[in-house]
Parts: C-alpha cells; sequence; structure tokens
C-alpha cells in the first residue's frame, strides 16, 4: 500500500502536462486576485473577499487532477488499490489551496489602492478552509473518475452536477436550507467567508461524507465490479 501510495502521489504532479495543468490553475487565481483588486470598491478588498472567488475559480480546475488519477489506475498493467489514488490527489489540491492563499495574501499586501478596515479578519480561518475547498474538490473529480470513463464526461459532470444541484435546491425556500448540508458550492461560500461555527463545520463535514467518502466508495464498487482495481484492502 505504502508504494502504490508513493507511486501514485508521483504521478499526481508527475507530467509536462499536468504541471502545465498546475501552472495555469494557479496563473488564473493570480489574474483573477489582480484583476478583483482593480475592479472592487476598497470594502471589498479584503482576504475573505479575494480567497472566495480566486479559490473558487481554482477549484474547478483541481477535479480534473483526480480523473487523471483515475485514468492512470485504469491504464496499469496490473491491479491496483484505489485508496492510494484517491489519497494521491490531496497533493495537487494542498499545493493548489496553499499557493492561492499565498496569491491572495500577497496581491491584497502590495496592492496600492486602498483596501477595507479589516482586510486581515478571518485570515486563519480562510485559509484552512481554502485548502478544504481544494481537497474536496479533488476528490469530487476522483469520484466522479471511478463512475465515469470518459475523462470529458467526468470533468464536465464536476462543474454541472454540483452546481445543477445547488441550483434545484435553491429553486425553493423550503429547500434553500439543504445547500451547504448537501452541495459542495453550499459549503465553499462559507468556509471562504471565515465566518464559520459549529454548524457551518458540521454542514462542510456533510457534504465531504457525500461528495468526498461517498462518491469515491460508490465509485470504487462500480469499478471493481466492472473488473477494475479492487478497493482498497
Amino acid at each position: 500500500m505504502a508504494q502504490a501510495l508513493r507511486e501514485a502521489l508521483r504521478r499526481s504532479l508527475g507530467t509536462t502536462a499536468r504541471r502545465w495543468l498546475l501552472v495555469g490553475t494557479l496563473a488564473v487565481g493570480l489574474l483573477a486576485a489582480v484583476a478583483l483588486v482593480a475592479a472592487t470598491a476598497p470594502a471589498d478588498r479584503t482576504f475573505a473577499e479575494l480567497s472566495g472567488t480566486v479559490q473558487s475559480l481554482m477549484s474547478v480546475a483541481t477535479p480534473l487532477f483526480g480523473i487523471l488519477l483515475v485514468r492512470d489506475l485504469r491504464r496499469a498493467p496490473v491491479r491496483r488499490p484505489v485508496l492510494p489514488m484517491v489519497l494521491a490527489v490531496g497533493l495537487p489540491a494542498v499545493v493548489i489551496g496553499v499557493v492561492g492563499v499565498l496569491i491572495c495574501a500577497a496581491t491584497l499586501a502590495l496592492t496600492p489602492a486602498d483596501v477595507a478596515d479589516e482586510p486581515w479578519r478571518f485570515t486563519a480561518t480562510v485559509a484552512v478552509g481554502s485548502v478544504l475547498v481544494q481537497i474536496v474538490a479533488g476528490l469530487v473529480g476522483t469520484g466522479l473518475g471511478l463512475l465515469l470513463r470518459s475523462v470529458v464526461v467526468a470533468f464536465l459532470a464536476t462543474i454541472i452536477l454540483p452546481l445543477g444541484l445547488f441550483a434545484l435546491l435553491g429553486a425553493g425556500d423550503a429547500l434553500r436550507p439543504a445547500q451547504p448540508w448537501l452541495t459542495p458550492f453550499g459549503s465553499v461560500r462559507n468556509l471562504l467567508s471565515g465566518e464559520m461555527t459549529a454548524l457551518r463545520w458540521a454542514q462542510w463535514l456533510c457534504v465531504l461524507l457525500i461528495w468526498g467518502v461517498g462518491l469515491n466508495a460508490a465509485g470504487a464498487a462500480v469499478l471493481n465490479r466492472r473488473g477494475g482495481p479492487p478497493t482498497a484492502r
């Protein structure tokens, strides 16, 4: 298992294409941070506001790293356990989250324009939340990659399914309170606002269990029935 995990970690960013994908994802985050500082009013120039947009944009690409790891698993000449591949997506996810935090912090600190009265409020919570957002995004990628054979279809599903469910639950007042319990985007808004409470942490944990643990467990079971690599044991 340890050897399989090391191999999966190496492959997570081990190709030129994946390194360029990482660079492109971080470049989008940097451009977004600079544009936001230039375009928003001083009251909106805070670390939390920057992170909310920057991390959300970068999280669109994060699932692709998980989907590509699943593709590697399918193409492996020997049967490999699923768990190391699922864990390995944490490497690019953490890199994106941490560098995104640094991008937002540096952009805000170096801006020559006026900023909000408390620009660094909730910084620690938002920084932790940024990494957690990217980890869940990566796990959504591995889960849907296991369930759907096509890389393109799986990637589109990582966008359409979470946002579609969020929109569906937001269509009526009775269903709207379920958004932060059942959708990644609902919990993302809370994490990146920095205003976390015990209830909001419970909501994030619920989202992690559904979209991270549950989705990957279902995907591993489907892959196993198809004759692919067995679930980790």
